[in-house]
């Protein structure tokens, strides 16, 4: 028998034992029960019987003992009550929706074969640093992950790109499955994560505030792998050792070529030199200008970046014309002389007395209720009174509505650090590293840029996580296009180019035209017949685009993938549904608060021992069934506690990076050694993942330290 398998009965049994000697079967209680349900279904999980099905057996089961208590006439009627209305209750949840579309977005970028240019260009872009092909591995890893969100998608790619290519240059097997597990978990934490939604849903933390609390523990879980293996591979060069100089060498184009050789290595003079010699070293001109708009995009990618920080931070207060507003409380000078409201006050309009015959028709008021006349009392102010007023208000107008506001100084710093960047990287920028740079440019940018705006528009309040879903998994189908139209021949791309160029023209400057309008450079929005011809014009081109790039079989796969995924989380939200109401009504959790609030532990000791036993969760079961079973157990807990949700919630999501490293259910190790070479075994895959699981400890560690790692970017966006 395997050691996991013996591992595995041999917990069960610890389980079962458990519930044999503690469970008081002479006095049993309806708490009791519930206790007893939630140890059967973590046995029947680990057995292997489906997780949702499993959670919805159990919960109607319980449930018809927990109404069959109180009244066994309509135990079976209210028992299917509970039934429909979790289901329903499910089915309504808004924040599910993003669900199906991240993972569709995710699947269609994995089946476009992007990891593999994105991987290539990354290794040969950090071929320089120690261990090389490992931080490759891991930022790619990061990369796919925040756009797949899929663990088992990002495990097996890597595996079967990064895996021979570490062995090919004698890597360490147990360093190099390490690194692919290990990055490829970084999904469930860095956004968008599924994992987040499903926490989010189940503890009622908004998602958009998971989303940019994730954002930072990522970034450093990611940075901490990267740093222990850059150490690792300059203290042990023999475990990682440097590429050879022929795989760090990137071949020139022939045009390229020529221009370094007459103008010199460094790309940027001898661009420039080439683009006003009057033969240009036998290069057309025409390809000249295009190699030097490439090396100068960083530069105008930055000026107008820092350009529109600029228009945003000094744009001119609007002064607001208040002089008609009158402060509440105060007497205007116009109505000093009116009566307060507690006086009593004169004779208004009052019904004329019975007595007094009303005259027929309309006629003129006597004189002397007219009083002085109009004209007497209304004047036209003297002229040097309005000189004056103009020479007062003047400077004031100009000030506020003209005038720009100063700039910080922090923006100042910021744009001098980045001149000194681009300086220094131009002064470094050789005609091997511009190739390099346009492989990244065609690879890892505009993935980069998918994600930061998905991310951006969620994190910044523009969309909700469902609508920013939506324009992620359209923005993966065009990306997909565009990759697959790559791999055709050059007659192929020549004629899908002719039917995209002008509508992605008409949709960048719709897009360009709304940012400015955002940014106060233009006064007004674009017109919404712009916005829908836009949007027609991309749907055109996909239409035009599908049948030549034979997207079809992709979006197929994706479809029935996506479907296949979201079905099973959402009967899994379901079974997690009914089983907590089970839960709940057998007092089962009433009975853990009292057995909890009964040890009057400390914050800091509730934190510890509730991420002890999520770390030991981890090791049996997936991060699923931990956020759908226990977390309704740990939640109503914390405000006792006074602690976070929001917070809890990251140092859960960190926390459970362990359940898909932890043995002996580490599915990130069984999805590797289904790709790996014969001769790397699971016990070398599992001894690798061990230091990775000791780096999760220690952010762990930092996150509680340090808690505004991980609560400063909500804190600001939104107070």
């Amino acid at each position: 028998m395997k050691k996991e398998l013996r591992f595995g009965f041999a917990l069960m049994a610890v389980i079962l034992a458990a519930i044999t000697f503690f469970m008081p079967w002479g006095n049993l209680t309806d708490g009791h029960l519930g206790l007893l349900m939630l140890s059967l279904v973590v046995v029947a999980i680990m057995l292997g019987f489906p997780t949702a099905f499993t959670l919805m057996g159990m919960g109607m089961i319980f449930a018809w003992l927990a109404y069959r208590s109180s009244n066994p006439d309509l135990a079976v009627t209210q028992t299917l009550d509970l039934m429909v209305q979790r289901a329903y209750g499910v089915m309504t949840n808004d924040v599910l929706i993003s669900i199906p579309l991240f993972v569709f977005m995710g699947y269609l970028v994995e089946r476009a074969n992007l990891i593999e240019k994105l991987f290539k260009s990354l290794h040969l872009a950090l071929a320089r640093i120690p261990g090389s092909l490992a931080v490759a591995t891991l930022v790619t890893c990061a990369i796919f992950a925040t756009a797949t969100g899929i663990v088992g998608a990002v495990v097996t790619l890597m595996g079967l790109l990064a895996l021979p290519a570490m062995l090919r240059a004698g890597y360490d097997v147990k360093l190099s499955a390490g690194v692919i597990t290990a990055g490829g978990c970084l999904g469930i934490l860095i956004p968008p994560s599924v994992l987040l939604i499903v926490y989010g849903a189940t503890a009622g933390v908004s998602v958009v505030k998971l989303y940019a609390g994730a954002f930072f523990p990522g970034i450093m879980l990611a940075l901490l792998y990267v740093g222990y293996v850059m150490l690792l591979a300059k203290l042990r060069p023999d475990l990682a050792p440097p590429l050879p100089k022929s795989e760090r060498t990137v071949e020139l184009p022939a045009d390229n070529a020529r221009i370094a050789a007459r103008f010199g290595k460094r790309a940027l003079p001898a661009l420039l030199r080439a683009v006003f010699a009057r033969d240009g070293a036998g290069v057309p001109r025409a390809n000249v200008v295009r190699q030097l708009f490439t090396a100068l995009l960083p530069a105008i990618v930055f000026i107008v970046i820092m350009g529109l920080v600029w228009q945003a931070l000094t744009q001119p207060n609007a002064a607001d014309d208040i002089s008609v507003l009158q402060e509440m409380g105060m007497v205007s000078e116009e109505s000093k002389d009116a009566p307060a409201l507690d006086e009593p006050q004169a004779e208004g309009i009052a019904e004329p007395p019975a007595e007094e015959p009303v005259a027929d028709g309309v006629q003129e008021p006597p004189p002397d209720v007219l009083g002085e006349p109009m004209a007497d009392t209304l004047q036209e102010p003297a002229a040097e009174d309005l000189q004056e007023l103009g020479a007062a208000a003047g400077p004031v107008a100009e000030r506020d509505e003209t005038r720009r506001q100063p700039a910080p100084s922090a923006y100042w710093k910021v744009l001098a650090a980045g001149l000194a960047v681009l300086l220094l990287a131009y002064a470094l920028f050789s005609f091997a590293r511009l190739e390099i740079f346009k492989m990244l440019l065609t690879s890892f940018f505009p993935l980069a840029i998918m994600i930061l705006a998905v991310l951006g528009t969620i994190v910044f309040g523009l969309a909700t996580p469902t609508e920013a879903a939506a324009v992620g998994s359209f923005g993966g189908f065009v990306l997909a296009a565009l990759y697959l139209s790559l791999k055709k021949s050059r007659e192929q791309r020549r004629s899908l180019r002719a039917t995209w160029i002008p509508l992605w023209m008409l949709f960048a400057v719709s897009v360009v035209w709304f940012i400015l309008f955002k940014a106060g450079v233009l006064p007004t929005a674009p017109p919404d017949w712009v916005g829908w011809l836009s949007m027609a014009a991309v749907g055109l081109w996909c239409m035009l685009a599908v049948p030549q790039v034979t997207m079809l079989p992709t979006v197929k796969e994706s479809v029935f993938l996506t479907a296949k995924t979201s079905a099973m989380v959402c009967w899994l939200f379901v079974g997690s549904s009914i089983f907590s109401a089970a839960f709940a009504l057998l007092g089962g959790q009433a009975l853990i608060e009292q057995w909890v609030l009964s040890l009057d532990m400390t914050p800091v000791q509730f934190m510890l021992l509730s991420q002890a036993i999520i770390f030991i969760l981890g090791w049996p079961l997936e991060w699923t069934e931990i956020i759908v079973i226990f977390m309704p157990i740990f939640i109503p807990l914390l405000a006792h506690f006074n602690i976070d949700p929001l917070f809890f919630g990251l140092m859960v999501a960190l926390n459970l990076q362990t359940a898909f490293l932890s043995p002996p259910v580490a599915m990130a190790a069984f999805y590797l050694k289904g790709v790996a070479p014969p001769h790397v075994t699971l016990n070398q895959i599992f001894a690798g993942m061990l230091p990775f699981m000791a780096i999760q400890v220690i952010a762990m560690a930092m996150l509680y330290l340090w808690p505004q790692i991980g609560l400063w970017l909500p804190s600001v966006l939104y107070k």
